[in-house]
């Protein structure tokens, strides 16, 4: 009996949830629809390392379902939605599909869109906290954006140096290369002084004697990481800056709230900033 009414409740339940988003609930459905389309047709190819692949994407695609169920934190639609779309688009487009290397500006637009939302989530953690009377934090509306905006950096960086890692001890290639024709180097310097060495116009690479034919210079990873860095520092900057007016106007920024995650039934402090 205890059984059918708990069935009864969950069903209830997740009706409710879908009717409350159904934007949310169809993206999901045909994410998933896809993912596992991609891994029958891994399996036909016996490229198991895709299904590998694509499994973890359908475990991701469960996280914010275990945020809310465990930890009570509701994220909004619209953030729900573009998280499970990053999602598809970095591991399933971008590794599976090879949109790295097929779409230009590919990369760069995930990890623009990375800094936006760690920078999200980075301030949601301190604003759940800063709201709840069982803690003793008061803070203002800019250190808040300040803290949204390091967690960003350092998530960032930290990804930065997983993909360096794996490029160093797996022979992973994650730290994209770049042609370049120009190249500066003190270690050209026959003097030692220190004085950099500029190369231009370079048409032609040789490797142990074989020819790239690649019409330039090789960069290893480095402008690919710095590239990376630099536009996840943009999208933690604007999100840093959305943060900090929503703060300023306690939630009344309706466009801020599509972005921001919030505690159900949180014992928030009633004081304005």
């Amino acid at each position: 009996m205890k059984t059918t009414k708990k069935k009864r409740h969950i069903v209830k339940t997740l009706k409710e949830e879908i009717k409350k988003k159904k934007l949310t609930f169809a993206v999901y459905v045909i994410l998933r629809l896809i993912v596992i389309a991609a891994i029958m047709l891994s399996m036909l190819r016996g490229r198991y390392e895709n299904v590998f692949v694509c499994v973890f994407a359908l475990v991701l695609f469960l996280v914010p379902a275990f945020f809310k169920k465990n930890l009570g934190i509701e994220l909004p639609s619209a953030l729900e939605v573009i998280i499970m779309l990053f999602i598809f688009c970095a591991i399933i487009l971008g590794e599976i599909g090879c949109y790295y290397v097929k779409v230009p500006m590919w990369d760069t637009m995930l990890h623009t869109l990375n800094g936006f939302l760690c920078a999200a989530i980075g301030f949601s953690l301190v604003d759940i906290l800063n709201r709840n009377n069982r803690f003793k934090f008061n803070l203002s509306p800019l250190y808040l954006s300040i803290v949204s905006f390091c967690f960003s950096m350092t998530i960032g960086v930290l990804w930065e140096m997983f993909e360096f890692g794996a490029d160093i001890f797996l022979s992973t290639d994650m730290q994209k290369d770049f042609v370049i024709n120009k190249i500066s180097s003190v270690t050209l310097d026959a003097t030692l002084s220190n004085t950099p060495v500029i190369i231009d116009k370079i048409e032609k690479v040789s490797v142990n004697g074989v020819e790239l034919g690649l019409g330039g210079y090789l960069d290893i990873g480095l402008i690919d990481t710095m590239k990376d860095m630099i536009v996840n520092f943009l999208g933690a900057v604007v999100f840093s800056v959305i943060g900090y007016f929503y703060v300023k106007s306690r939630g009344k920024s309706g466009f801020a709230k599509n972005f921001i995650p919030v505690v159900e039934n949180v014992n928030e402090k009633h004081n304005d900033k």
